[in-house]
């Protein structure tokens, strides 16, 4: 693990090892006589094991903490790695700005990926790094005016014929009383409704937290992918342990309920495709991941390229109509 890296619970047996080996090497550095790499070799070799046991069967709950890690890449992460000249768009012509949610154009690097580059619409929630960032950004949490200005800039790319990538990471819309007065749950129903009818391509790709219709409200799409340790559910552990158990100690049950992950989401068919992270989740190899998520988006675009604007929504309405659907 690299040192740079929080560690979360269940990774503290390998930092224990790791720390253990970094003393090793340096004793062996220290050249004092005694060949010690027998035993380092076989150290490497418990923290490899290790590592793959841990993130080898990691529970729902796990996965949900990896999802939140503060340094797993964000939507600008991805906007630098993979557009050229990204122009953010700023607010909603109604009431202001919300930078918890980024929306813009750029292009993206498709040549790559065995696509072409051509000019995208780029949409998604950002989280903050540092204290004063989380604030402003209400660590990811959109107003009424995020979801507003996001449809705003995808109605432009509907304009310019330009195709929009979506990316989901929030803990949920944001709750406060300010955010009800202007029309949280319009802003979200309107969006649902605009990007069941647009006329683009649309990707969406769950890259982090994806909780209940502050999600949801940019996730209409034509192809829904998924990281691999992302989770997207109606609710988030800690709120359905609440309402289930009045008590926020039952969060893993609710995890483990909810079956909130992205093997549980593609059977069910809410998620066409699951894309895998490095070893330990996507913060301990960011350009790995960004080339991964890269590939797919090109894939899908590809894929949609031939259809027309009706057959992209008839497509899309057809989609999320069978979802839920069963035979009695």
């Amino acid at each position: 693990m690299p040192s740079n890296l929080a560690p979360l619970d269940f990774e503290k047996p390998i930092l224990d090892l790791e720390q253990k080996l970094d003393e090793l090497r340096r004793l062996d550095a220290d050249d004092l006589g005694v060949d010690l790499s027998p035993e380092i070799a076989a150290l490497e070799g418990r923290i490899h094991q290790l590592r793959q046991q841990i993130y080898g069967g990691l529970t729902r709950w796990q996965r949900v903490q990896i999802a939140r890690h503060p340094q797993r890449p964000y939507t600008l992460d991805y906007a630098e790695a993979l557009l050229d000249d990204f122009t953010e768009l700023h607010g909603d012509r109604a009431f202001g700005d919300d930078p918890a949610m980024i929306a813009g154009l750029g292009t993206f690097r498709g040549e790559r990926y065995g696509y072409r580059d051509r000019t995208v619409v780029l949409v998604g929630h950002q989280k903050g790094r540092d204290t004063k960032s989380r604030k402003l950004r209400r660590f990811g949490m959109p107003n009424p005016e995020g979801y507003r200005k996001a449809l705003r800039v995808m109605k432009l790319g509907e304009r310019f014929g330009k195709p929009i990538v979506c990316l989901l990471d929030t803990p949920g819309a944001f709750p406060g009383l300010e955010a009800e007065e202007r029309g949280q749950a319009e802003a979200i129903a309107r969006n649902l409704m605009e990007m069941a009818g647009l006329k683009v391509p649309i990707v969406v790709v769950v890259i982090g937290e994806g909780a209940s219709g502050g999600a949801l409200g940019i996730g209409v799409g034509d192809r829904i992918l998924m990281l691999e340790n992302a989770w997207y559910s109606v609710i988030s552990p800690e709120s359905c342990s609440s309402i289930l158990w009045r008590s926020w100690d039952y969060k893993e049950e609710a995890a483990r309920a909810l079956k909130l992950t992205a093997p549980d989401l593609q059977a069910v068919g809410v998620v066409d495709e699951i894309l895998p992270e490095p070893l330990g989740g996507a913060h301990h190899d960011p350009e790995t991941t960004f080339d991964t998520v890269g590939q797919a988006i090109a894939q899908a675009l590809a894929a949609l390229d031939g259809k027309d604007g009706e057959t992209l929504v008839n497509d899309r309405l057809a989609k999320f109509d069978t979802m839920g659907a069963f035979e009695g």
